[in-house]
This record gives structure tokens, sequence and C-alpha cells, in this order.
């Protein structure tokens, strides 16, 4: 077999982990953009949008068995690798086309988004199992520091593909425009010429691979001793001498090397108990913990935003950070602290900061459920009102009782109030009373709009401004071409990078001392 440059690495292995960086490129990023895909685009509500995003989670991972099962079985590894890999592209290509706006209704978005999903399901899941042992069967059994090295840099592979995916395909979908809005079909079509780019470069590879003809399903074999060793325990413990363990009881049919390998497995298995829980947790992060993300201020500053979607490359980052630094650095000292940091210590460590996580996450939510408005439903608007007059104002709408009280002078007003309309977009008549004059302001309304009137005086009278407050990316007006009074400059609050979810009060409601400049 051709090594690598003189070592013991095998030159194939540069196809596996080009291949593994390319293909979990492809998944992250596809996965990254689908819940806000689902909320926005197929305009699924946030529970159904979180049911389906984790049903398909759920999908992903249940299909390993699957992969295991054929390759093992039937086709062997790089067969099971090559033919899946097809079916996870026709995924990617699927689930791209259903993007396209002008491609049939929403019931066909709907159907070929599922019918994608389904087959990127089967393709992730399907390969999952194979692609590493496959690299670990390159190496001959004397490289095991060799074959060590290698899982940690294709560890390493799979991260650097997640981080770049994370980072990139959210800004494809709300960065550049296509068919009147943010463009999903680009978002979901760089993963899948990604997922191309990983077969093709797998399949170059193919002359250099050691393959291993299947070898029979284990998975079979070991049910059928378990089912033995406990049919043969029911029937025979009575009669026969006690033995010490109960798979003890199948070695009149199955070899003792295959009984000791399955207590073995067993007792990781119960290591493996609390993990559904982490992990039930940890997968929010590309559904609830998005959707909380489009309801907050994503600014670093005044250069950089954050995209909602884009807060799931923190898991990849600090992975790529904090690996290096813990085992050269943490785990040493910890080790000259004469503390025996064992796996499993590590792992109950790593329970403990996840729920720490959650914790946080909850104060989180808590703070954004107070300083959020739910959008007006259909039919009607939200609707404040600034007084900037030195002086009470009274304020009237046609058909409406929403400012029954004068409002005062620079008051805070306390909430948003709905404001019904005829149409989705119709013009009122508002009344304003300052000093004993009146004058009407006509202005312009849209449905599931917010709204902030602005009232101030000039010489000529009692003046009134209509401000809408825009949450969807690229709708903030220029305030700097507002044609307010020459004295007054509105302050456009921090942009949101996402249309969807909740309007954030602190932007649409800012505190007037934050509204005004002289």
């Amino acid at each position: 077999m051709c090594k690598l440059c003189g070592t013991n690495y095998p030159t194939s292995i540069c196809f596996i982990v080009v291949n593994e960086f390319c293909e979990r490129f492809s998944y992250y990023g596809m996965k990254a953009v689908l819940t806000l895909y689902f909320l926005s685009y197929l305009h699924w509500d946030k529970d159904l949008s979180t049911a389906v995003y984790h049903a398909f989670s759920s999908l992903c991972y249940f299909t390993p068995i699957l992969g295991a099962l054929i390759a093992d079985s039937w086709l062997g590894k790089f067969r099971t690798i090559v033919y899946l890999s097809v079916v996870y592209v026709i995924g990617h290509v699927v689930k791209s086309v259903g993007a396209i706006p002008s491609v049939g209704s929403s019931d066909v978005h709907i159907a070929l988004s599922m019918v994608g999903l389904i087959l990127i399901a089967f393709g992730t899941g399907g390969i999952k199992p194979c692609v590493a042992a496959f690299g670990g069967d390159q190496f001959d059994k004397e490289n095991v520091s060799e074959r060590q090295k290698f899982f940690s840099i294709f560890y390493m592979s799979i991260n650097a593909g997640s981080l770049l995916s994370t980072v990139i395909t959210p800004m494809l979908r709300g960065d550049v425009q296509c068919f009147g809005g943010d463009c999903y079909a680009l978002a979901f079509g760089v993963p899948a010429a990604l997922m191309v780019v990983a077969l093709v470069v797998f399949i170059a590879g193919s002359g250099m691979y050691k393959r291993n003809p299947p070898q029979g399903n284990i998975l079979l074999e070991v049910c059928n001793c378990i089912g033995f060793a406990i049919k043969n325990h029911w029937r025979s413990s009575k009669n026969g001498p006690k033995r010490k363990h109960w798979l003890d009881w199948a070695e009149e049919k199955y070899s003792r090397c295959l009984i000791q390998e399955i207590k073995m497995v067993l007792r990781v298995l119960v290591l493996f108990i609390p993990l559904p829980m982490f992990w039930a947790l940890f997968d929010q992060q590309g559904s609830r913990w998005t959707l909380q993300a489009t309801r907050m201020n994503m600014a670093l500053g005044d250069a950089f935003i954050i995209k909602p979607d884009q807060m799931q490359m923190m898991n990849a980052l600090l992975i790529l950070l904090f690996v290096p630094i813990f085992d050269l650095i943490v785990y040493p000292l910890v080790g000259l602290c004469r503390i025996n940091l064992t796996p499993l210590r590590k792992i109950a460590a790593g329970m403990v900061f996840a729920a720490l996580a959650f914790g946080a996450a909850t104060l989180v939510e808590l703070n954004v459920v107070k300083t959020v408005v739910d959008p007006a439903p259909s039919g009607s608007c939200l609707l404040q009102a600034f007084n900037l007059a030195e002086g009470n104002v009274t304020v009237k709408i046609p058909d409406s009782n929403l400012f029954p009280e004068p409002i005062q002078y620079l008051q805070d007003p306390p909430q948003y109030e709905t404001l019904p309309l005829g149409t989705s977009s119709e013009e009122l008549k508002i009344q304003v009373t300052y000093s004993g004059a009146t004058s009407v302001c006509n202005q312009t309304f849209e449905e599931q709009k917010a709204y902030s009137l602005i009232l101030y005086s000039e010489a000529t009278g009692i003046q009134c401004k209509l401000v809408p407050q825009h949450t969807a990316r690229g709708d903030e007006p220029d305030c700097r071409r507002c044609d307010f009074p020459r004295a007054l400059r509105f302050h456009h609050v921090s942009k949101q990078g996402s249309g969807a979810g909740r309007i954030p009060a602190r932007q649409l409601r800012p505190p007037v001392g934050e509204v005004l400049a002289f």
C-alpha cells in the first residue's frame, strides 16, 4: 500500500479526510438554516418547525443502524459509502429545488422538502458508521499510534467542516437575495455541491483503498446470542449448575470470545443511559436556541452582526479551540495536582456544564420574554405614540379607542396597542389636539407591522410622523434621509438579522432619552 511521504500513514486516508470534511460541511450547512427555512419559507409555526427539525435529526441518527447492516452483510463499507452518497446527493438536490419559489405551490415545496430530508437522512446516516471504520481499515494492525492520530485528524475535519458551514450558509441565506427574499435555494445548493465534491473525492481514491469483505451481520449475531442465553438460562438454570454471568448460558452454541465481547458492550451501554438526556438538550441549538436568537440583538458593536442561525458555529469553534488547550495544558496541569481525571469523570463534568448552560439559557429566555412584543395578528397592526410636544396631546383614531387619555409630554408608553385595519393596507385620518387646536394627520398603515407615531410641535402647530419599525434584514430605514425637522433626529435602533419570530421591544420602543439628539 502506498504510504504518505515516507510515513506509516496510507495515502488513501487523505481522500477519506477530505470526503468527511466536505460531507460534514454539506450536512451541517443544510441543517443550520433548516429551522428558519421552516419558519420563514414554509410559514410553519415554531412548534411544528421544531418538531420536524428534531424528527429529521432522529432519523439521521437511526439510519446508521441500517447502514451498518448493509455494509456488514452485503455491500461492504466502500460500496455502501458510494451508493448511499448518491442517495445523499439526490436528497440535497431535491431539497434545493424545493426552496425555489417558482417551482409549484406551497404543497409542492413541502413535499419536495420532506422527500429531500428523508433521502438526506438515509444518506448521512447510512454512511456514518462506515466512513470512520473504513478509514481505520487502511492501517496495518501494528500501526496503532498512527491509527489513533488519524481519528484525531478525522474528528478535527468534522468540526472544521461544521464550523465553516455554519458560518457560510447563513450568510448565503441572509446576505444574498434571490427570488425577492432570503436565498434558501443557494443556502441549500452550496451544501449539495459540497456533497458532490465529497463523492467525487472519495471515488478518486478507490484504487488506493484497502477493502475488507463483508464479515456477516454482527448485530444479528449478538441479538441471537443474547436471545439464546436468556432462553437457555430459563430452561436449564433450575437443573444445571450456576454460572457466573447470565450470558455464560450461551456457551453451548456461541464462542467464548463473542460472549466476552458482548459483556464488554453491555457494560459500556450502562454509561450511555444519561446520554439521551444530554443530546435532547444539545440538539436544541439548531431549533429552540436558533429561534431564541431571532428575538435578540445579535450586533457585535457597529461592525458585525451575527445571524441567528450562525449561533450554531459556537459548538465547532469551541471544540477546535478547547481540545488542544485541554490536551496540552489543562489535563497535564490537573495531572500535576494528582487528580485522576478518568473518561467517566470527564463525561460527568461535561454533563454538569451542559446543565449549567441550559440554566443560563433559561434565564436568557425569561429576560427575552420580558422584552419582546408579539407581532400583530392578521388584519391589524401595532401602534405606540411618543409625545415630544411641550404639553398634553389628545389622539383620536376613527373607529378606535386606542388612546382614551391625553398623552403627556415625554411619556414612555407602557406597551404597544393593537390597531384593527379594514384591509391589508389602510389610510386613516388621525385627529391630534394640542393646546386647543386640532389637526388631522393622514397616515397609511399595513397589517402585521409595528409603528411609532411621533408627535412634535412647530410654529405652525402640532405635527405627527409615522415611523415604521422594521425587523427584516435590509428593511431598516436610513434616518439620515427622514424628512424630520432639522432639530430632530430619530436614531434607528440595532438591526435584526432575521425577520422571523417576535419583535424585540427594545427595538420598537426605545427610551425617550435615546430618541432625541439636538
